[in-house]
């Protein structure tokens, strides 16, 4: 009995050393993202504008939809979830996070499984990999763009050299190809934070089950399918987290590479577009309050299922 009670007197005094611990960046995180993003929902609904956001009045869900009647029995749908502008940029976002990720999660793993080998060179190598990545987006975006130009864009004359295509393409600029350009130069760039998140998941797998499977002759594409892939799942799982909510944010490459038309608008441009250069702040705050809920349901949907996968799997 005084076992158990001096056990549960040092759970508390850990939970209370967490908590502790805890509490500076708890505050922080309530001054720089809780309160602005509280702030950000209320004046959703209002009718905020950047000169007037001290005067700004409650008009309920008018930014999100309004319906308003014309007579006669006619009216029409206002409001953020009945513009199609919105719902392009929507699909615009999902499209980008679901190929870019898809493909950067294909070539990390098979970067992470060249890097995970022994050979001479590897540190440079590693190395040499994550300088992509360590390049700001910001100069990443305008090097590709010079790079895509269809005038003098080295993309454009060495495509042109082998034969691929006859004339310069206007990567940025045409609507059939900017959100392909956009999803190149993304791939490009975050592939290596991808490898680097799955080779930490390789350098954990034991090195004995590998030499024990090559003593019982076992190919080396059903070691990958049968260990490695199993044993890495739960880094892939979380590289896959981690960089689907950033892309799902995505503004930089698309606001620097393309021109803002609707065939590579994302949700955080169009917040950003209505919050600044339009002038419509309550507008603008309730695309960014949709934003924040899209991810959101998006992330806990994706958690959740790969939970149940993980637990289906161990069961």
């Amino acid at each position: 009995m005084a076992k158990t009670e001096q056990r549960s007197r040092l759970s508390r005094s850990r939970t209370r050393s967490a908590w502790l611990f805890l509490a500076p960046m708890l505050v922080m995180l309530l001054i720089v993202a809780a309160w602005p993003l509280g702030r950000t929902i209320w004046f959703s609904f209002t009718d905020a504008s950047l000169d007037l956001m001290s005067e700004a009045r409650w008009v309920g869900f008018r930014n999100y939809l309004e319906y308003v009647d014309f007579g006669d029995g006619e009216g029409q749908y206002y409001g953020l979830l009945a513009d199609p502008r919105w719902w392009r940029s929507v699909w615009n976002t999902i499209l980008f996070a679901a190929v870019s990720v898809s493909f950067e999660t294909v070539f990390g793993l098979i970067i992470a499984l060249v890097l995970n080998q022994q050979f001479r060179g590897r540190a440079f190598v590693r190395a040499a990999v994550l300088i992509p990545w360590a390049i700001p987006t910001i100069v990443s975006a305008k090097m590709w763009a010079w790079m895509l130009h269809d005038q003098f864009g080295i993309i454009n004359d060495m495509f042109m050299a082998l034969g691929m295509i006859s004339e310069p393409i206007a990567w940025t600029a045409s609507p059939e190809t900017a959100m392909v350009a956009v999803m190149m130069v993304d791939i490009w760039k975050t592939t290596p934070f991808m490898a680097l998140l799955i080779l930490a998941g390789l350098q954990m797998v034991p090195g004995d089950i590998y030499e024990a499977a090559k003593l019982d002759g076992v190919p080396a594409w059903r070691v990958f399918r049968r260990l490695t892939l199993p044993l890495i799942m739960p880094a892939v799982l979380v590289a896959v987290v981690f960089r689907a909510l950033d892309a799902l944010r995505v503004f930089d490459i698309v606001y620097v590479l393309t021109p803002n038309t609707d065939a590579t608008r994302t949700m955080s441009v169009y917040a950003r577009e209505n919050l600044f250069d339009f002038d419509q702040f309550a507008y603008g705050s309730a695309a960014s309050t949709l934003l924040f809920v899209v991810i959101a349901l998006i992330t806990i949907t994706f958690i959740m299922a790969t939970r149940m996968d993980l637990e289906g799997k161990r069961s």
